[in-house]
């Protein structure tokens, strides 16, 4: 079974995410590890990637999938050439190691519990888990901000499993932030979780990309998301990419780059 995530950069920096064949393959790679879960949010792990400005002129919160590692999608800031990035504080954390649903159990790094894969438009969800790795990106969130950085200003980027968190993320968090975008993600929670959305989350922009031969996140999981979404009063950009598997490349890149850039807010804002 397909479960772990991993960008690797190719000859003119071309990203590709693609998944390890079996959960076995899980434990050589990620040797069990203890858990130690805290009972309070904790801003996620810091990483060499983040800026040592005091004070940045944006924010970049980058969330990895399933079975990969913040430092292996440090790669993808490089594409972000524009002058508008100079200022920009980027940070690639890395999940927290626990057992796996859908790799039976095996132990790796992972934001949530996932119970089936491959994901689709009906798969099961598990709230708790979800919710408990919401909180640690807020209090993530929350520390950017209390150090200058504008909530507007403020991004949070995701693929597969990161794609996920992103949504959750940003729909439960309690201010209007710059935007969230998703690569190869899907909805995470049940209808019920709708109802903590405030009208200032409501207000953030979303961008949603999908390959459309995806095997794992499957094109159905994403393609319900913006239904769903406007059907709560947000608000979402959706690409659909063909030929495209279970994986990131430069186009969606670029793309993001111009979307971030185009909803950056100037300092007197």
């Amino acid at each position: 079974m397909k479960g772990l995530d991993k960008v690797r950069e190719m000859k003119v920096i071309k990203f590709t995410i693609t998944l390890l064949s079996t959960s076995i393959l899980f434990l050589l790679f990620f040797p069990k590890k203890s858990i130690n879960p805290s009972s309070s949010p904790q801003p996620l792990q810091r990483d060499s990637s983040s800026s040592s400005m005091s004070r940045a002129r944006s924010f970049v919160l980058w969330l990895h999938g399933l079975g990969d590692s913040g430092p292996a999608n440090e790669p993808i800031k490089t594409l972000f050439t524009s002058p508008e990035f100079r200022d920009t504080k980027w940070s690639f954390p890395s999940a927290p190691s626990a057992p796996v649903t859908c790799n039976y159990g095996s132990v790796m790094p992972s934001w949530f519990d996932i119970l089936e894969i491959p994901v689709t438009a009906e798969s099961p969800n598990d709230d708790s888990s979800l919710l408990k790795a919401v909180q640690n990106v807020h209090a993530t969130i929350d520390r950017e901000i209390a150090a200058g950085v504008n909530p507007k200003n403020v991004f949070i980027c995701g693929f597969s499993q990161g794609g996920a968190l992103t949504l959750a993320s940003v729909l439960l968090y309690p201010k209007t932030l710059g935007g969230g975008a998703i690569f190869s993600g899907w909805v995470p929670f049940n209808s019920s979780i709708t109802e903590q959305i405030t009208p200032e989350a409501k207000q953030t922009p979303i961008l949603w990309c999908h390959g459309m031969v995806d095997r794992t996140v499957l094109f159905e999981a994403g393609h319900a998301g913006p239904p769903f979404l406007e059907k709560n009063g947000v608000g979402c950009e959706f690409k659909a990419y063909p030929g495209l598997a279970h994986s990131i490349n430069n186009e969606e890149l670029r793309y993001l780059e111009s979307w971030i850039k185009a909803r950056l807010q100037s300092s007197s804002n």
